[in-house]
This record gives C-alpha cells, sequence and structure tokens, in this order.
C-alpha cells in the first residue's frame, strides 16, 4: 500500500457510521448549547449582566455569586405551616366578626365564590380565642401564642395577602414555586442559582420537615424544576441519619469512598469533554458534595452540644423529629453560610367537628408546637447578631374564612373554618424589614383585603429584593423562553423595608 492508499484508509477508517453519528450528535449539542447561551446573553440588558452569566463555574455550580445590588439579607429561613393556619385565631382580631357569630352567612359573601368544602348556607363563625395588643407597636396577638408576644416588636405583619388558589397542594407550588402546577423550580432553586452558597461543604439549600408528613403538594416544593438538579433542596432528618444513605456501607472506608468516587468524577469528567451537557457537572458536583457532606452534615445536625440553656428556650429533645429541633438545626445551619433554610410544619388544617373540632384540639396543638421555637428562633437570632442578615418568614398558603365550614348543611356543626384566598396575615423579621410594624388591613369581618393588599408574587419578589436579587432580571432560558420565579408578576413591598 503506497502512501496516498494509506492516508484514503485512514480518512475512510475516520468516517465511520459510528464516528459521524458521535461527531454529528456532539456538533449538534454545541450548536444547540451556543444557541442556549446566545438567547441568555441577548436577553441581557448590559454588559454586567453578560458578566454576571460567563461568572459562573461549570465546575463549581454552587460558587458563590454577587448579588443585583447590595443585600440586606445574607439567608433566609422560611416558616411554612402546611395546611394553612386561622389568621381570624391568631393574628386578624375582628371583634365585629363575634357579634355575627351563628348568624346566617349573607348571600353577598358566597355569591360567584369557589369554596372546597362550603355548601348551602353556613354560619359566621367568630373568633375561638382571645386576643389582646402587645409591644410597643401594639399588635394584636391571640392567647395561643404566647411565647411569640414578646417578638412582635421585631415583626412586620402583613395582613392583606391574598393568592390564586384555594387548595393546599396548587397553593403551596404558587407560594413557593411561582406557579400552581408542577415543574418550576422553588424558590430556594432560585436563591441559590441566583447567589450560590458560602458554605462549600453543605447543601445551599436545606428542608426541615416536621409535623408526621410532607406537605401536601410534595417534595416538588423544593424541587429545582427546570434549574439543574443541583439546586433543589436537600432534606435532612432530625432521627438517625441526617441525610438517607449518608452513612458509608459496611467494609467501605472513607479513604477508598474517596477514590471510588474519583473514578466515577474521571469518566463524568470524560463524558462532559465528549458531549459538552452541563447537567454532568452537577452530576460531579453532587458526588463531590455527598462525600463532604458525610463530614459536615452530622456535626451541624447534632443538636446534642447546644448548652442547656438553649435547649430549654427551644423546648427542643436531641434524637426526636420536632418543628422545635427544626427551629434549633435552621439557627445552626444559618451559622454555617447555608443560603436557604426552609422548614415545613404540617397539620395546620382546620376542619373538624364533636370532639376533634380542628379550631379546638388540633389547632391549639399545633400552636403550642410552633410558639414556643419560632420565638426562640427570633430571640437567638437578635442575641447572636444573625437576624440583621438573616430574613424570617412564616405564614401558610392561604387563609381561613369568616364562616364556619358547611359540608352538609346546617345539621353538620362544623367548627372548622374553610380555605380562603382572599385574606391571610404573614409575619417576616429581619434582613432589612422594618420591625413592629403592621402594613395592610382587612374588612371587620376579615373576609376581604381593603387597604395595602398584597399578592403571593409580591412577597417573593421582595424576599429576592431583600438578598440584593432583582426578580425581573434573575431569569433561565427554558424551552426558547426566559421563566423567573414571579413569571410576568410582582412588586417589591417597599413600605416594610427598613
Amino acid at each position: 500500500m503506497n502512501l496516498l492508499e494509506e492516508i484514503n484508509y485512514r480518512n475512510a477508517e475516520l468516517n465511520t457510521r459510528r464516528h459521524f453519528l458521535k461527531k454529528c450528535v456532539a456538533g449538534m449539542g454545541s450548536l444547540a448549547l451556543g444557541g442556549l447561551m446566545g438567547s441568555a446573553l441577548t436577553g441581557c440588558d448590559s454588559d454586567k449582566e453578560i458578566a454576571e452569566t460567563l461568572m459562573r463555574d461549570a465546575s463549581n455550580p454552587m460558587k458563590a455569586l454577587p448579588p443585583h445590588y447590595i443585600a440586606k439579607a445574607k439567608r433566609v429561613i422560611y416558616l411554612h405551616m402546611a395546611g394553612a393556619p386561622s389568621q381570624l385565631e391568631l393574628f386578624d382580631y375582628k371583634p365585629e366578626l363575634q357579634k355575627l357569630h351563628g348568624l346566617d352567612c349573607p348571600p353577598s359573601l358566597l355569591e360567584g365564590k369557589r369554596f372546597a368544602f362550603i355548601q348551602g348556607t353556613p354560619q359566621m363563625l367568630g373568633p375561638q380565642f382571645n386576643f389582646n395588643q402587645y409591644g410597643d407597636s401594639g399588635s394584636w396577638v391571640s392567647d395561643r401564642l404566647p411565647h411569640f408576644t414578646e417578638c412582635v416588636d421585631d415583626v412586620a405583619f402583613l395582613k392583606a395577602v391574598h393568592t390564586d388558589e384555594f387548595n393546599h397542594a396548587p397553593a403551596q407550588l404558587l407560594m413557593h414555586t411561582g406557579g400552581a402546577r408542577l415543574g418550576k423550580p422553588s424558590m430556594g432553586s432560585w436563591v441559590t442559582y441566583g447567589l450560590g452558597s458560602e458554605n462549600q461543604d453543605l447543601p445551599g439549600f436545606v428542608v426541615l420537615v416536621s409535623g408526621g408528613t410532607t406537605p401536601s403538594a410534595g417534595k416538588s416544593v423544593w424541587g429545582s424544576g427546570f434549574l439543574p438538579s443541583v439546586y433543589q433542596g436537600v432534606q435532612c432528618r432530625t432521627q438517625g441519619d441526617p441525610v438517607l444513605y449518608l452513612s458509608d456501607p459496611k467494609g467501605m472506608s472513607r479513604e477508598l469512598r474517596q477514590k471510588s468516587i474519583s473514578a466515577i468524577n474521571k469518566l463524568n469528567q470524560q463524558q462532559y469533554e465528549e458531549v459538552g451537557d452541563p447537567e454532568i457537572m452537577t452530576r460531579i458536583s453532587q458526588y463531590e458534595m455527598a462525600f463532604k457532606m458525610q463530614m459536615s452534615v452530622p456535626d451541624t445536625m447534632d443538636i446534642n452540644d447546644e448548652p442547656q440553656y438553649i435547649h430549654d428556650m427551644y423546648g427542643t429533645e436531641p434524637g426526636k423529629s420536632s418543628f422545635a429541633n427544626n427551629c434549633l438545626l435552621a439557627r445552626r445551619l444559618a451559622e454555617k453560610g447555608v443560603r436557604f433554610i426552609q422548614l415545613y410544619h404540617w397539620g395546620w388544617d382546620a376542619h373538624g367537628a364533636g370532639k376533634n373540632e380542628a379550631l379546638n384540639h388540633g389547632f391549639k396543638d399545633r400552636c403550642k408546637e410552633v410558639d414556643q421555637p419560632m420565638s426562640a428562633l427570633l430571640k437567638d437570632l437578635k442575641q447572636r447578631g444573625l437576624l440583621e442578615d438573616t430574613l424570617v418568614i412564616w405564614g401558610g398558603e392561604f387563609g381561613r374564612t369568616p364562616m364556619r365550614e358547611n359540608r352538609g348543611g346546617k345539621e353538620m356543626t362544623f367548627v372548622g373554618r374553610d380555605h380562603h384566598l382572599e385574606a391571610f396575615t404573614m409575619w417576616m423579621a429581619g434582613g432589612g424589614i422594618k420591625p413592629g410594624i403592621t402594613f395592610g388591613e382587612t374588612d371587620e369581618i376579615g373576609y376581604y383585603g381593603i387597604k395595602d393588599r398584597v399578592h403571593v408574587h409580591d412577597i417573593q419578589a421582595t424576599i429576592l429584593n431583600q438578598l440584593g436579587l432583582n426578580h425581573e432580571r434573575l431569569t433561565y432560558n427554558f424551552q426558547g423562553r426566559d421563566f423567573r420565579l414571579t413569571d410576568v408578576h410582582g412588586n417589591v413591598i417597599e413600605k416594610i423595608l427598613a
């Protein structure tokens, strides 16, 4: 075979069907990636935004990134009361509603409205507990939250929050992902995507669940949606291993585990160099994070080393699953630089009848479970100088009606309140929020917001704003469209900012 024939043979060998398909797929992938990058960059408004887009390190997706502007908060602790507590039994005092107790609900409050359980003509339901004013702010709080009355001057109440959904799962999705349907990234995922994490040995987004079960919307409320999966929330537990499968199996030493992860990631790196899929880099990062977490998570999640006065303050019981333990863990995670700490406490769905009246036994139990720990969390953060740059949020997914639920006519005397999307109460503290104020007002029976109404998207925009993120600029291109947490809605609630 002469030289020319050998060259032709080699060229033919290189252009085999397999080689052609491999090159073609890689080439198409590169074109697609280039198109996505191009669309992302062309959507930028300035050279600074282009620089921010290019600043992301594919090999370290959780690298801390600069905010859009100076932030008032470095981290978030979000206390979600899954099931939606009644604002009329906690914060929104309505003496006029007491006068209407037992009377038939006016038809004007029912016509054209959708409810989960109200049928026929329900009766009005007055406040079930006593209220008093507390603190220099004179904030109204019911006798169900005695510990929290000591903290009212540190929080901002939002009394006229409203939403679009009256069923639990869609309302929880709207609150935490910005949309009532599955598939969108959660707020914590958006935050860690936008800012990364200050601690490279712990997840940037940690989830703690108490109350016996997960929220109605399931784990989707802390999922990453179409964002890279490295940004999804990591659920930690207070019993057993903090994270499932965190411990090495028998016969697997830490040195051997490190070698196996290194070998796996070399293969992943080779695949990334061949096809350029950014999700492969996410996989590499997750393997490395899991290895680091074997050392950092058990140490952080062990509350046994806290002094006794702290346990007394929170009401914690090490080794058990409880909201109190999770509140103390939230403070420890905040100290470690975790960016977004999400607590879910289930069991607030205020339905029931007879001896199991939800606004009697069940509601009282939930209040007792959260009152002392959430108050201790605020005090603890404040005394450690952490409240100043930690934004704490408390609330459910919607509110409760001023009339009782009425599933089967007047003969069914339910003392629970139905789901209500028109008005409910949330509160915020720290992180650049004005302390000791009440913003928003409902009518005399707590049915409609009549002053300074804010939507769920406004809450989301404000949270991002305090972290230094512009909710209109924090976007991700997916399937040819730029998405954001607040969709095409949302306004920062300027009047509650310090």
